[in-house]
């Protein structure tokens, strides 16, 4: 018996095939207007690479137009040196792979490399048949940048603080060697602490771009005190570089300390005026003058201490120096400082990032050896000088700066080097190469990590701040050893 069909019956089956083919000519639309709007490079390929579309996104990203290229090879964006990696992507797509998303590197039109993350399907027919790719490119250079210098950030701290570490730890092995008692010990050294801690917070509240020499001289002078009336101090506001504030915070500090102990501020009635200016005329420079009077009767001391030595130190570190007068109605000092004609940039921009790896060979009896020590922060340099000297080797010279440092390796008359990786924020790769060309065994000594040294000297001996007293014991050992060793010292000599 023959089955009837109602009029209405007939009018939806023949109106179920238009509405369908409506339906997927939206759904067309709508994806055709998200490709069109995305600010992600949609583009297609067939199976051997030749691009069949191109979305304004990837204009945006890549600099070409669709018209350039349309029926050109995806290759065209790709670097020479990735060029596998698109045969392998090929590879896997004519397999019916999807190539979940990776990070990888393109080429604009204007020849820059931009970081780019990728996902690539394969495309089929109604058939079910495979016919090319669909390629969805997102530009993440901001991330690669943010992530750089997220790895930069933390490279710095670890430096920071293990140089900070190798400071406090050469201040205390300094302060000790002169104290007179236990307690003697517990006073110098806490109060070097302080001072270097009070700085730290200065530069920490002004994200390390410099610090007021105004308030750091206020706040070594007064020690948190709002006014001393012994006191007088004036002159212009100077924003001095990180590296710079520190050191001259030491050297207040312990011009501070002597006052309160043996000089002007150990008495009522004493006085001190501390007043500076920065000279224009020629090199720029700032010259600070320091004047007591109303205290004891001076005398100029019979031997030199530590906080005199740093003071000298800590200046000639940065090209400056300290003149010192003890007269009869008090201590005099003069400083005069080199500044910069502009503030360097922030620590940030100017960060290089260098290695470190402790060592453990012991000394062996070498013969004395004579050595130069380039390192920035004075403290450190003088602990590692008199440790030199204890060991009996002889210390020809020692530098702070770059320039300083390139005449000393230049008027050679030594046998090893300790060499700071960084020399307040300038890369030392030129010294490396000086020494290695002279066939000279020398030591990184510095608080960033191995894969932050130059590529050509990444296996170099390297002693790591902040050091033990063994740990530098034994690096010294080696390149004393190695300088009365016959050529075979090449790995102490930076080959990549």
């Amino acid at each position: 018996m023959a089955e009837k069909t109602s009029p209405d019956d007939r009018e939806t089956g023949a109106e179920s095939q238009p509405r369908e083919q409506g339906e997927a000519e939206n759904h067309a639309a709508y994806l055709a207007a998200i490709v069109t709007s995305s600010q992600d490079a949609i583009v297609s390929k067939t199976l051997d690479g030749r691009i069949t579309s191109w979305n304004e996104g990837a204009t945006r990203i890549f600099g070409y137009r669709a018209d350039e290229m349309i029926g050109q090879s995806i290759k065209r964006v790709i670097p020479p040196e990735l060029l596998d990696e698109e045969d392998r992507i090929l590879a896997r797509i004519r397999s019916g792979e999807r190539v979940d998303p990776f990070d990888t590197v393109r080429m604009t039109k204007d020849g820059r490399r931009i970081d780019v993350s990728l996902s690539i399907s394969p495309v089929r027919d109604k058939s079910g048949k495979l016919i090319g790719a669909a390629k969805v490119a997102r530009d993440i250079s901001e991330r690669k940048q943010a992530e750089k210098l997220q790895q930069l950030l933390i490279g710095e701290l670890n430096h920071r603080v293990k140089n900070t570490l190798a400071t406090v730890q050469a201040i205390a092995g300094q302060t000790i060697r002169r104290a007179k008692s236990p307690s003697d010990f517990a006073a110098s050294f806490n109060g070097r602490l302080q001072a270097l801690a009070r700085t730290h917070t200065m530069l920490t509240d002004n994200t390390w771009r410099g610090a007021d020499l105004l308030y750091l001289i206020k706040d070594q002078l007064l020690l948190g005190e709002d006014e001393d009336e012994r006191i007088a101090y004036y002159g212009p506001s100077v924003i001095l570089q990180p590296q710079v504030a520190l050191h001259l915070a030491m050297v207040i500090h312990e011009l501070a300390t002597n006052a309160r102990k043996y000089g002007a501020l150990s008495v009522p009635n004493g006085r001190l005026a501390v007043d500076w200016v920065v000279r224009t005329g020629g090199d720029r420079k700032l010259d600070l003058s320091w004047r007591e009077t109303g205290g004891p009767t001076v005398t100029a001391p019979t031997s030199r201490g530590f906080g005199m030595t740093v003071v000298e130190q800590s200046l000639a570190a940065h090209g400056g120096e300290a003149r010192l007068l003890y007269e009869s109605h008090g201590l005099s000092c003069s400083i005069s400082l080199p500044l910069p004609e502009t503030l360097e940039p922030d620590w940030i921009e100017r960060a290089t990032r260098m290695a470190l790896r402790p060592n453990g060979i012991g000394r062996g009896g070498v013969a004395a050896t004579r050595f130069i020590v380039i390192e920035d922060e004075p403290v450190v340099a003088m602990d590692v000088e008199s440790t030199l000297t204890d060991l009996g080797h002889d210390v020809v010279g020692t530098a702070a700066t770059l320039e300083k440092a390139k005449e000393l390796v230049a008027a050679g008359g030594f046998d090893a080097a300790l060499l700071d990786a960084n020399l307040a924020g300038t890369p030392v790769d030129e010294l490396a190469a000086a020494l290695t060309r002279n066939g000279t065994p020398f030591a990184f000594v510095t608080g960033y990590g191995r894969e932050s040294l130059p590529e050509a000297f990444r296996n170099s001996l390297i002693l790591g701040k902040p050091f033990t007293l063994e740990g530098l014991k034994s690096t010294i050992a080696l390149l004393a050893r190695d300088t009365h060793t016959p050529p075979a010292v090449s790995r102490l000599r930076g080959r990549a």
